[in-house]
C-alpha cells in the first residue's frame, strides 16, 4: 500500500471514529441523565440513625449513578412538617420522602403493615416477608393508589414499651392515661381506656414536659437518651408490642419513578436494601450502651406485666376482626403477613429463640466474659 493511499484511508478511519464516537456519546446521555430529586424525612437531623438511614441511601444511589443522580434530604419541617411527609410526595411537592408508612394509618389502617402492626412480624421477619413473601408488591398495589412507590429503608428492630410518669401494673392503671404512641398501636390501647396521640419526634419531649401528655414511647435506648424522655418520665417499660420490628420506607412519587432510567430505578432499590440493613445494624450497635447510659442517669426499667400483655393482644385480635370485616385492602395483606407470621414464629421457637434464651441465661449467670 503507498504512502498516501495509507494516510486517505486512515484518515477517513479516524473521522469515521470520531463520528461514532460523536453519536455514541448523546446515547449515552440520554441513557444516564443527570436527576437531582428533594426527599423530605419525618426525622430531624439531632435522631442520626433514624435521619441518616435517608443520607445513607441517597449516598449510594450518588455512588452507583457516578454522581448523576442526585437525591437531597432534607429534615422535618425545612420543606413540610414530619408527619405531611408523605402527602407532599403524593401530591407531587417533592419527589421522595423517608417516613414511617403507618404515620399514614388515619387515611387507611393498611398503611400500618409496611412499619409494624401489633404482635406482628420482628425485623427479620419483615425483611423476609417484604423480599420473598410478596410483603413489597402487596404494599406498592396499595400504594399505587395514592401515586407512590416505595421500598424499606431502615428498621429499628423490636421497640421498648414507652416512658411513663406513674408505674403501670394493671390494665386499670392505663385508663386515662395520654400516651404518644405511634400508628394504629394507638388504636389497640385505646379498647383499654388510654387517649392515645400521634405526635411527631421533634414535638414530644415539650408535650411531655408540660404534661400534655402522660407517657410516651418513641423507638429505643439511643433515641430515646438522645430525647431526654428520663427526666420528666422515669418509668422505662418494656416490650414495644406494637413494634416488634418497625420498617421505615423510601416513598417515590410514581410518575417520577417510573420515568426513570432502568439502571436508576435499581440503583434506588439496592441502595434502599442497603440503608435497611445498616440502620439496624447500627442499633443494635447503639442501643446496649445508650441502655446502660439511661440507667445512669436514673431511668427505671419495668416489664409490661402478663396482664397488661394479655389484655393488649386480646384488643389486638379485636381491631384486626372489626378491620377484616370492613376493609377488603387491609384483609389482603393482613392473611399474606399474618399468614407469614404464624409460620415463622414455630421456627423461631426452635432456632434463634432456644439460641438467644441460651445465651441470656449464661449472662445472667455472669458467664459471658472476656
Amino acid at each position: 500500500m503507498d504512502r498516501r493511499s495509507f494516510l486517505r484511508k486512515g484518515a477517513l478511519g479516524g473521522a469515521a471514529a470520531a463520528a461514532a464516537g460523536t453519536l455514541a456519546a448523546p446515547a449515552i446521555a440520554q441513557e444516564t441523565p443527570s436527576v437531582t430529586w428533594r426527599m423530605t424525612s419525618s426525622f430531624p437531623k439531632s435522631l442520626d440513625t433514624i435521619y441518616g438511614a435517608a443520607e445513607t441511601m441517597a449516598n449510594y444511589v450518588k455512588g452507583m449513578t457516578d454522581g448523576k443522580f442526585n437525591i437531597q434530604v432534607f429534615a422535618a419541617g425545612e420543606i413540610v412538617p414530619g408527619l405531611q411527609a408523605m402527602d407532599s410526595v403524593s401530591n407531587g411537592t417533592v419527589e421522595a420522602c423517608h417516613t414511617a408508612s403507618y404515620y399514614y394509618w388515619g387515611k387507611d389502617p393498611t398503611f400500618a403493615f409496611a412499619t409494624a402492626v401489633p404482635f406482628g412480624l420482628n425485623m427479620r421477619m419483615q425483611n423476609a416477608w417484604f423480599y420473598y413473601g410478596g410483603g413489597n408488591d402487596l404494599m406498592n398495589e396499595f400504594y399505587a393508589n395514592y401515586g407512590i412507590t416505595a421500598f424499606p429503608c431502615g428498621n429499628t428492630g423490636a421497640q421498648m414499651g414507652g416512658w411513663f410518669r406513674k408505674e403501670i401494673n394493671t390494665v386499670e392503671d392505663l385508663k386515662g392515661v395520654k400516651m404518644r404512641i405511634g400508628g394504629f398501636g394507638g388504636k389497640v390501647v385505646e379498647k383499654l381506656g388510654v387517649v392515645p396521640q400521634q405526635i411527631a419526634g421533634g414535638d414530644i419531649y415539650p408535650s411531655l414536659e408540660k404534661g400534655t401528655i402522660d407517657a410516651t414511647e418513641w423507638v429505643g435506648p439511643y433515641d430515646d437518651e438522645k430525647l431526654g424522655f428520663y427526666k420528666v418520665a422515669p418509668y422505662y417499660y418494656y416490650p414495644g408490642w406494637w413494634e416488634g420490628g418497625a420498617c421505615l420506607h423510601a416513598m417515590f412519587n410514581k410518575k417520577a419513578y417510573d420515568e426513570l432510567p432502568e439502571a436508576y430505578k435499581v440503583a434506588l432499590q439496592a441502595a434502599t436494601q442497603a440503608a435497611n440493613s445498616d440502620m439496624m445494624a447500627s442499633y443494635d450497635y447503639k442501643n446496649p450502651s445508650a441502655l446502660k447510659k439511661l440507667l445512669g442517669q436514673g431511668a427505671q426499667l419495668r416489664p409490661f406485666s402478663q396482664e397488661i400483655l394479655d389484655a393488649c393482644f386480646n384488643a389486638a385480635n379485636e381491631v384486626y376482626s372489626e378491620l377484616n370485616a370492613s376493609n377488603a385492602a387491609f384483609k389482603k395483606v393482613y392473611e399474606s403477613q399474618f399468614g407469614f407470621r404464624n409460620d415463622a414464629y414455630g421456627w423461631w421457637q426452635l432456632s434463634e429463640f432456644n439460641f438467644d434464651y441460651f445465651m441470656m441465661r449464661q449472662q445472667a449467670a455472669g458467664n459471658l466474659k472476656i
